[in-house]
Parts: structure tokens; sequence; C-alpha cells
């Protein structure tokens, strides 16, 4: 028989902020980037593709930072 998994608070708050973020970078790239296209063309639309991509870049690093900062203080927590 399978083992059922409890629910942990933290886990939950780990996965609905992944998704969120997937679905947002989803949604913008979508959208963002397909109106992009539509209005002005191909050419516009990879330029706007490299923008988002350094955007992304940046908010990617910027989160990285706030995680490992996270852990450490959580190692120096009693």
């Amino acid at each position: 028989m399978k083992q059922k998994r409890t629910f942990t608070l933290d886990r939950h708050r780990r996965q609905t902020q992944s998704r969120l973020i997937i679905g947002g970078l989803l949604i913008l790239l979508g959208v963002g980037g397909g109106l992009v296209w539509a209005l002005y063309g191909r050419t516009a639309a990879l330029t706007a593709l490299l923008c988002l991509s350094a955007a992304v870049g940046i908010f990617g690093l910027l989160w990285l930072i706030l995680a490992f900062l996270e852990l450490w203080v959580k190692e120096d927590e009693p």
C-alpha cells in the first residue's frame, strides 16, 4: 500500500512559488512575444525575446542571491 505524503507548508510554498514564476514567464513570453510578432514582425519579436531573456536573467540572479541568503540565515538559527 502506498504511503500518503503529509502536507507541509514549506513544500507547498515552494511549489506554488515556482509554478507562479513559470506561469508568469510563459504568459509574458507567449502573449508579449506574440503581440510584438503580430504588430511589428519577426525581427522585432527576436529583439524583444533577447531583452526579455536579459531581464529574466537579472531577476533569476537576484532570486538566487536571496535564496542563498535565506539558506545562510537558516543555518545560523538555533
